[in-house]
């Protein structure tokens, strides 16, 4: 910032911020929506402009960072500034994830995640044409298929839908997403005859989970949940995600790399075992036999203990209290805690989000892989949000070099 610019209050323009930081104007107003920088209206509301000290700042925070490597070769970090778990407290951008689920809804709390901008009573609408061509592909899968079957089948048609997938500026992402997350939900087939028209995310997806009638304590559960699964750090669906955005794919096919990392028992449909465990507790009316048949197997009990954190996963507490108010989940949730109780006599075991979704689709009479379409409806705004970190990083760079163990050559050819 020069003294004369001091000196006059000089602002810039958005080209002359782009200019100074060595960006494209698009990637300025990225900045801003993600609290880097700030703006001002031009004069008459035509443009924005910029303090030339906070741009120089800047300036010189992305050539410290560009000096550094975006992966750490030691450790297979990746730079993110939108999740920190640190210790047994889980962020999103600094703020702790479980006062944002205790105050805003789902929608507001993407929104702002992507933006930095919270809206208060935003809703996100599904495009009529993806919806349509969503629902078709929906219903020509076999009867059988399971709710991940149907979310990618979703995401593919509502691709094909926009011809302007591969645009990736901020904009464009953003506008896919507002419409993508809609689609999901409204095109999943109904669970019964409850009400299935307008409403908020949670109300929408529970009338896709059970046929049973919506109450208010237990679509607060479920938008708490929603929110408290928005994110959480580099998981291996978050991951695939970042890999498939560093090839510059567009956000349709992101959150289809993540829908198909998260496919597996390990990861996203981790709650189907708690839900299957909580079922045979209640049927058995005892945790100790079902703890113990678990354990005879060699494996580990559904639904206890978290690799991140050293205690009680923060999720699962304030979604356990929620479900308190929850007249009829008091069973599920007196079998969630024997469960947790019979298992702590021979080492620590505190219940996981995993558990505590179990309880609620346990109670609302839910399929075992409702929590696994929850996990993936939500984490769909995580997996946007780090779409738009990767797209602003050097294309390809998520590219491991493999240590091959194979026979060194020259092998003979195959003999027939």
């Amino acid at each position: 910032m020069t003294t004369e610019e001091r000196t006059a209050g000089v602002r810039l323009s958005t080209r002359e911020a782009a200019e100074r930081l060595g960006v494209k104007p698009e990637t300025v107003y990225a900045y801003v929506s993600r609290g880097l920088l700030g703006s001002r209206r031009a004069p008459g509301g035509r443009g924005s402009t910029f303090d030339p000290g906070e741009v120089d700042a800047l300036a010189r925070r992305n050539r410290r960072a560009a000096q550094q490597p975006p992966v750490d070769d030691a450790t297979g970090a990746v730079r993110t500034a939108i999740t920190l778990i640190d210790g047994d407290r889980h962020y999103f951008r600094g703020v702790d994830a479980t006062a944002l689920a205790e105050r805003y809804g789902y929608e507001e709390v993407a929104e702002w995640l992507w933006t930095g901008v919270l809206r208060r009573g935003v809703r996100f609408t599904a495009p009529p044409q993806a919806l349509a061509a969503a629902r078709r592909a929906v219903a020509a899968l076999p009867g059988h298929s399971g709710p991940m079957d149907r979310l990618r089948a979703i995401a593919v048609a509502a691709a094909v839908e926009d011809p302007l997938r591969f645009d990736l500026s901020p904009e464009a992402v953003l506008g896919a997403a507002r419409g993508l997350i809609p689609t999901l939900v409204r095109a999943l087939p109904a669970a019964g005859t409850a009400h299935q028209g307008e409403g908020g995310p949670a109300r929408l997806l529970w009338s896709r989970l059970t046929a049973r009638p919506a109450d208010e304590a237990s679509l607060r559960v479920l938008d708490a949940a929603l929110v408290l699964l928005i994110d959480h750090d580099l998981a291996a669906s978050t991951l695939a995600v970042r890999i498939a955005a560093s090839a510059r794919a567009h956000p349709y096919a992101v959150v289809s790399a993540g829908l198909g990392a998260l496919d597996g028992p390990l990861h996203g449909a981790a709650s189907g075992l708690a839900h299957r465990m909580l079922a045979e507790v209640l049927d058995r009316g005892s945790a100790a036999a079902v703890v113990a048949d678990h354990l005879r197997s060699g494996g580990p009990v559904p639904g206890l203990g978290h690799r991140l954190y050293r205690a009680e996963d923060p999720r699962a507490v304030m979604l356990l209290r929620l479900l308190e108010d929850v007249p009829y989940a008091e069973r599920a949730l007196a079998a969630a805690r024997e469960v947790a109780a019979t298992t702590a006599r021979h080492a620590p075991a505190h219940p996981n989000v995993d558990l505590a979704l179990a309880v609620l689709s346990v109670s609302s009479g839910m399929a075992p892989e409702a929590g696994e379409t929850v996990f993936a409806v939500a984490r769909t705004a995580g997996w946007i949000a780090h779409a738009l970190e990767e797209y602003e990083e050097p294309p390809l760079r998520m590219r491991p070099s493999g240590h091959y163990v194979g026979p060194r050559p020259p092998q003979p050819l195959p003999a027939p």
